[in-house]
Parts: C-alpha cells; sequence; structure tokens
C-alpha cells in the first residue's frame, strides 16, 4: 500500500516547535528503532491494543523532526519501509508531541475542531483515533502508541487505561533495550538472573494424576531480533489442590527478561498458594490480578486457569480466561471444540469481567492449553511469498489437534511442535508454552506423566 497516509492529522498552523528540539530528537535517534522492521515484540503488543479496543487499526510510531516512522501497524498491509513512514504533517503524533506527554483523544474526526475537513480522515477512513505518548525516563516523547476505528466512536475509561498500560509497556521496552546496549556488564547480570528466574518459571515434571496423562512444551523464541534477552515470560503448572480436586494454569507475561521471569515467577507461586481455597477459575484470577496491583507488577499478563476434579468417567470442571486464547478440546471422536468465554488481561485494571465455563472430559477427550505463540507462528519474513501473512492461527492449531485423533498426550504434544515446525521453520517468533490433559481410555496402559 505504498503512499499510504499516516493515521492522523494536523491542523494548519504547521507542526508544532517541539517536534525540532535537539534534545527530543536525539532522543528519538538513540532508540535507534529508526527505519527498522517489524519486530514481534511490538507488533504483538499493537495486536492487543486493536484486539481490546476493537478498533481494528493500532499504531506503534517513532516520530522525528521530519517524519513519523511506523516501527508497528496493524490492520494494515505494509511490509516495505518506504511505505511504513509519512510527513510529520500528515500525523496525529504531532499532537502528542506538541503535547508534552499528554494523550490526544478525538472521538469522530469529522467534527472535532481540531481534524474536521483535513483531507486525510475520508481517504483514511479516520472515524475515532486515540493516542497515548511514548516517552523517555526525562520525560522526552519519542512517538506515539494509537489505535483507530472507522467510525466516531466514544473511547472508554477501560479503552484508555489499556492503551496507556500499554504505552508505558513500548517506552519501558525502549529504555530497557538502550540501557542494555549501553552497558553489556548490566545486560550479563540481568541475563544470568533472568535464566535463574526461568528455572523456576516450570515445572521439572508434571503431577501425576490416576486415569489421566499430561504433557507440555515449552520452545522460547529464535527468531534473532532479541539476542540481548533470551528469557521469556510463558509459564505453566500442574497440581493438586485438595483430595481429587486438581488445577493446571499456563500464563503469558507481555516482554521477556528479568522483569517478565519476576512476574512469571509471582503468578506462578500465587496461584499455588491460593488454588485450594476456592474452586472457582475466576475467584483464582482476580485474586492474582488483585496480587499484581498490591505489588505493583511492572508487566501485565494473560493466563487460563482451569479447576477441575476426577469422576468415575473422567473428569469435570471449569475453566476461565484472563486475556487469554480460548482453550481447545478434542474429543474422543476427533472433533475439536472451543472452550472459554473472553476475559480481562491481568495486571492492568482492578475490576475484572472473567467467566467460569464448566466443561466434562470423557474417556480418550483431550484438553489442550496454549500460548499465543501456537497461533501467531509465521515462517521468517522474506523467504517465502506472502509470509508475513502466513499466521498459524487458531483454525490451523485446531486442525492440527483433530489431526493428532487418537494419540495420547505425550504424542499429541509432539505432533502440534513438529506441526510448528514446519511452518515456521525453526524461526519460532514468540516464546509458545503447551500443555495436554487427555483422560485415558479404558483400554490405554498405565498412563505416565511426562514433558517430551
Amino acid at each position: 500500500m505504498a503512499g499510504m497516509k499516516d493515521p492522523g492529522v494536523v491542523r494548519g498552523d504547521g507542526p508544532p516547535a517541539a517536534l525540532s528540539d535537539p534534545a527530543r530528537v536525539r532522543a528519538v535517534e538513540a532508540t535507534g528503532l529508526l527505519d527498522t522492521g517489524p519486530e514481534d515484540i511490538f507488533d504483538d503488543l499493537a495486536a492487543l491494543a486493536s484486539r481490546i479496543t476493537g478498533s481494528g487499526r493500532a499504531f506503534i510510531t517513532l516520530v522525528d523532526a521530519e517524519r513519523s516512522f511506523w516501527k508497528s501497524c496493524v490492520g494494515v498491509d505494509l511490509v516495505a519501509l518506504a511505505d511504513r513512514q509519512a510527513p510529520i504533517g500528515q500525523s496525529f503524533c504531532s499532537f502528542l508531541v506538541a503535547a508534552g506527554g499528554e494523550p490526544f483523544v478525538v472521538e469522530d474526526a469529522t467534527t472535532d475542531p481540531r481534524t474536521a475537513g483535513h483531507p486525510a480522515v475520508g481517504p483514511m477512513s479516520i472515524g475515532a483515533w486515540a493516542g497515548h505518548p511514548l516517552l523517555d525516563p526525562h520525560g522526552q516523547v519519542l512517538g506515539g502508541f494509537c489505535v483507530i476505528d472507522d467510525a466516531p466512536r466514544t473511547w472508554s475509561p477501560a479503552d484508555l487505561t489499556t492503551l496507556a498500560t500499554l504505552a508505558r509497556s513500548v517506552s519501558a521496552e525502549i529504555h530497557l533495550r538502550q540501557m542494555l546496549t549501553v552497558s553489556q556488564e548490566a545486560h550479563q547480570q540481568s541475563a544470568d538472573l533472568a535464566h535463574t528466574l526461568q528455572a523456576g518459571l516450570l515445572p521439572a515434571a508434571l503431577r501425576t494424576i490416576p486415569g489421566m496423562e499430561a504433557a507440555a512444551s515449552y520452545q522460547p523464541a529464535s527468531n534473532g531480533q532479541r539476542t540481548d534477552i533470551e528469557v521469556g515470560g510463558d509459564f505453566y503448572d500442574l497440581f493438586r489442590t485438595h483430595g481429587a480436586n486438581y488445577a493446571a494454569v499456563l500464563g503469558d507475561v507481555c516482554g521477556k527478561g528479568v522483569q517478565a521471569a519476576q512476574v512469571s515467577s509471582m503468578a506462578r507461586y500465587t496461584v499455588r498458594a491460593d488454588a485450594a481455597d476456592t474452586g472457582s477459575p475466576a475467584d483464582l484470577l482476580t485474586r492474582l490480578n488483585t496480587a499484581m496491583l498490591a505489588q505493583r507488577a511492572p508487566r501485565f499478563l494473560t493466563s487460563v486457569y482451569t479447576a477441575f476434579h476426577l469422576t468415575p468417567t473422567g473428569a469435570a470442571g471449569a475453566i476461565a480466561l484472563a486475556g487469554h486464547p480460548p482453550a481447545l478440546v478434542r474429543r474422543a471422536g476427533g472433533h475439536v471444540e472451543r472452550l472459554g468465554t473472553p476475559g480481562t488481561l491481568l495486571g492492568v485494571m482492578p475490576r475484572l469481567n472473567l467467566t467460569d465455563v464448566p466443561f466434562e472430559l470423557g474417556p480418550g477427550d483431550l484438553l489442550l492449553l496454549y500460548t499465543d505463540g501456537a497461533t501467531e507462528a509465521r515462517p521468517r519474513p522474506g523467504t517465502t511469498p506472502g509470509a508475513a501473512r502466513a499466521v498459524f492461527g487458531e483454525a490451523d492449531l485446531a486442525q492440527a489437534l483433530a489431526a493428532s485423533h487418537g494419540m495420547d498426550a505425550t504424542a499429541t504434544i509432539t505432533h502440534l511442535t513438529n506441526t510448528l515446525e514446519a511452518h515456521h521453520h525453526g524461526w519460532t517468533s514468540d516464546d509458545t508454552a503447551l500443555l495436554a490433559l487427555r483422560v485415558a481410555p479404558p483400554s490405554a496402559p498405565d498412563p505416565r506423566t511426562r514433558t517430551p
């Protein structure tokens, strides 16, 4: 889409003087991100903003004195760097720079006096626009994080809170990279600490459950873009709460590194500590959210939690999703079903919307929990035509799961990891965790719980 305009507009009185402030421009250049290609950490945050607000489009931009460069642009098909930028005179981000750190929100671009009549509004279908600045530690505005809706709308407080949180996450990511670049010694210390924390995120072996099989896998990102930080925030656990009652949890902390590992570790052990006090997954995740807010967790978290008990024919329980993809159930006959109601992610807002969804598993039924690395896997950019769009989505994962019909838990996990490997050819764009629980068929031998 060459020649595409930037997602915002400016008034006709010229760009603000702050745009050309030498200190601000130096701060933007110091990020090292101008004229660099897409990266999954930024694309994932932009996709999350688009999904949570329902806006359809989201942009992460860096703004120098003359242009707005789109480090991430979700909802538009732009690959070439030359197409991922536009003159600053065609960008709302100039408002963010001029505001000196305040957000800029437009609910109707055609009637708002700041934007009405601008020639970009119609061609770009700009109905509503909400942006939050990206700031360096000294308060310099580096760019913006914005979402765009085709139609006018009122942005809810939750929309704006989410946008502000994600913008802070991007700002923190940029600052962390700069700090690691400046000090290799500090980088190594952080990496060592992160590796130590990573060891506590995953169980050495999964819990043995009578009459059930369990298997899991964890594959860290290996796309070569994050050699400075190698430890991710995905985690999973399977444990007994009391009697014949068990729980399984899987989570995905935003970003990587020490902070992500710290949040993952805190989340896993908070879940274990509180699990015996409630049989409601929604209540348990609400407690985890309260703990994250009380401890001012620096990263947000998506998670799926299920509490279940053994029955004479299998297992029954409930599941809740906190900003996390739905679980998948492969029935004994091979049919695959989605399980769970979308809910609020954790560590951002005190009030959540979480739902307990009951389920039952009979002989041969398998429950699969996974992080979004499994549904956002893609080939290395440039290796195949259309590779940037060849995302291994939820439907692909469900199809791969259906194709594993008849396999036990361990074979199913192996099949899924091999299928993903065949798709991305070793270029894993995000950490990927998988956890499968299967009720053993009557004819199956004594199951063993293991991690391949």
